[in-house]
């Protein structure tokens, strides 16, 4: 078996070939990604739930739209909370992922982080492969693969997330952006 090179806080961005309509236009930001497998969360799938309505507490601390995001198919019933803090050291409660985005403990006392948070987006469910899974879509050409910014955690238009994510990248890549939603109607 060959060395998986890890994408931990890199973006999967969904080519318009992925014909699975859970990553339609997906942005997904891996928070985990060895030869165990990958783990991740759709950034631009907003719901209509209120953060306050079901994580009593951290609803104040939610990025706007301050609404729960869809992270995946995976475990719709569970709940990710993935945090941008600033600077070196983060607080208690908090688990550096890559840079300065990391994952938060939802079961932690939310004033705990309320002072250091940067931005907070709170997903329901995830997105997960197996061991090999995810190498086998990038083969086949089913994502892109790129870096991630602080700001696509916490993007305040989360629908254009796809098209501006595409828009800063270099050379024949930005030009995916354009790509229409219905290729039919050209």
């Amino acid at each position: 078996m060959t060395e998986v090179s890890s994408l931990t806080g890199r973006l999967l961005v969904a080519t318009p070939a992925l014909a699975d309509p859970n990553f339609d236009r997906a942005v997904v930001l891996l928070l985990d990604h060895d030869k165990g497998g990958s783990l991740g969360v759709v950034l631009n799938r907003p719901t209509p739930v209120d953060v306050g309505d079901i994580l009593e507490g951290w609803g104040d601390l939610a990025g706007e739209p301050g609404v729960v995001f869809q992270g995946g198919p995976v475990s719709l019933d569970s709940a990710l909370g993935v945090a941008v803090i600033p600077g070196e050291e983060g607080p208690l409660g908090w688990r550096r992922v890559h840079g300065a985005i990391g994952l938060v403990d939802l079961e932690a006392p939310p004033e705990l982080l309320a002072a250091a948070l940067g931005s907070l987006r709170i997903f329901a469910g995830y997105s997960g492969w197996g061991p090999g899974q995810l190498e086998g879509e990038l083969s086949d050409g089913a994502w892109y693969v790129v870096e991630s910014e602080p700001g696509d955690v916490s993007a305040t238009r989360p629908e254009g997330l796809w098209r501006a994510v595409l828009r800063r990248q270099r050379g024949e890549l930005a030009m995916v952006a354009t790509y229409p939603d219905d290729p039919s109607l050209n």
